[in-house]
């Protein structure tokens, strides 16, 4: 068979997309290979979001046409999508962008005639998406649910609507299919994913359904669990609050990426919220699910940003005590309105400075996290098992609290452990940002 290898870069919804490539090309009689040296055909499945993911998307491509020369490569995805009609990137076997994957076949029969091509696609009828996927990129037993694409709330900074263009939902029986075919196959831990998922719904129903989509969802038959991720704040559905204390099978994990807490910082962003509307959700959210856990994403060095403002920032840390929290610096990124509100000159300065904030703002939270994760210890918690050390009785893990790749892990001590086993652990101690804890058989 033909043998191809896929890198995937970026959010959770671009490895749902490399998921899908690859089921293409499992049709088209390629096998996919673990390392690139052993591929004819390599895809790089690039981000476009900011400017440090689109420097890592060139890099990882020259990279791996440099180590695997005999192989034909492909730049795929969100750069592709964005810059795909100017790019000169002769280098490439093909430029592939992500709006419409049902044309990846014809794109790798051109490469196999030498022939280059360059597809920027527009989104297909929904009815034409495709939902299968064969090979998972997740650890094993746990998957990424995508509900939609794009996004209508049009934030000062960001390229998701130039990339990924307006919300798009998906019809709600296919999801609810592809949901039951993911935990026929084993799947335990399904992360449904969206830009905001409580928006799914507001094209095509008029309404966000997302509430209902959960509550549908979480009545499914089978051993699995629903976990949430990234919610917009200002839009956040409040009866979803009462429907996760209730639910068992949706976890109370809460992914609310607030962005800033100062009001002038949010209008500036093109949003409507603030840091003391953010402190009461997050409040009424700890109110009815006291075992709720909260992350934020934070962003710092947007344009009008001062002191003043970054101090209001720290205060809403202090107050509000997110459980899990990132941050990154602003990028700016032409084709959205923010681009125009400081020149590059000024923003280079306004990023050195940001660089010191966003350290500052990680002392704040390092130590409310630890104290966060004091609450787990003595208690027992169902944990998936993602990686088992090897010659050790150890394995790596996560409970309920812990979402894939962004929070810490959960080491477990004790035997007959393998990854995508789910476990019994008695937590017994902090690490950092870790926890620890013993198998209970």
């Amino acid at each position: 068979m033909k043998k191809i290898y896929i890198e995937s870069l970026g959010c959770a919804k671009n490895q749902v997309d490399s998921e899908v490539l690859l089921a293409y090309a499992d049709e088209e009689g390629y096998e996919r290979v673990e390392n690139a040296e052993d591929a004819d055909v390599i895809v790089v499945n690039t981000c476009g979001f900011i400017e440090s993911a689109k420097e890592e998307s060139i890099n990882t491509f020259f990279a791996l046409k440099e180590r695997c020369p005999n192989a034909k490569i492909i730049m795929a995805g969100c750069l592709a999508q964005r810059y795909g009609k100017e790019m000169e990137l002769d280098e490439a076997d093909a430029i592939f962008g992500n709006h419409d994957l049902s044309l990846f076949p014809e794109v790798l029969r051109n490469i196999e005639k030498d022939e280059r091509t360059v597809t920027v696609p527009e989104y297909p009828d929904p009815d034409r998406e495709r939902d299968e996927r064969k090979d998972l990129l997740s650890f094993p037993r746990s998957a990424y649910l995508k509900i939609s694409e794009g996004c209508n709330h049009c934030c000062s900074y960001c390229a998701i609507p130039v990339i990924r263009g307006p919300l798009r939902s998906r019809p709600f029986e296919k999801i609810v299919t592809e949901a039951k075919r993911l935990i026929s196959e084993g799947i335990y831990e399904i992360n449904v994913i969206a830009q905001d998922l409580g928006a799914y719904g507001l094209d095509i129903y008029g309404k966000s359904r997302f509430t209902e989509l959960m509550k549908t969802l979480s009545s499914l038959d089978g051993d699995f669990v629903l976990r949430m991720l990234y919610i917009h704040p200002d839009t956040f559905p409040m009866d979803l609050i009462d429907l996760v204390s209730e639910n068992k099978k949706i976890l109370p994990y809460f992914d609310i990426p607030v962005q800033h807490a100062d009001e002038e910082v949010l209008r500036a962003m093109r949003r409507s919220g603030s840091g003391e509307k953010y402190g009461e959700l997050f409040q009424k959210i700890r109110e009815k699910n006291p075992d709720a856990v909260i992350r934020t994403t934070l962003m710092l060095g947007f344009p009008g940003e001062d002191r003043a403002a970054f101090e209001k920032l720290l205060e809403f840390v202090k107050n509000a005590e997110p459980d899990w929290m990132g941050s990154f610096t602003y990028s700016r990124e032409e084709d959205t309105p923010a681009y125009s509100m400081r020149n590059q000159k000024d923003h280079d300065k306004a990023q050195r400075v940001a660089k010191k904030w966003q350290k500052e703002l990680e002392a704040v939270q390092s130590p409310i996290t630890e104290k966060h994760l004091e609450r787990f210890v003595g208690k027992t918690y169902r944990a998936l098992v993602e990686e088992k050390i090897e010659g050790e009785d150890l394995a790596i893990g996560r409970i309920y609290s812990q979402a894939p790749d962004v929070d810490g892990l959960t080491v477990i001590m004790g035997r007959d452990m393998k990854p995508g086993d789910t476990v019994m652990v008695g937590i017994r101690a902090v690490r950092g940002v870790d926890l620890e804890g013993v198998k209970i058989d």
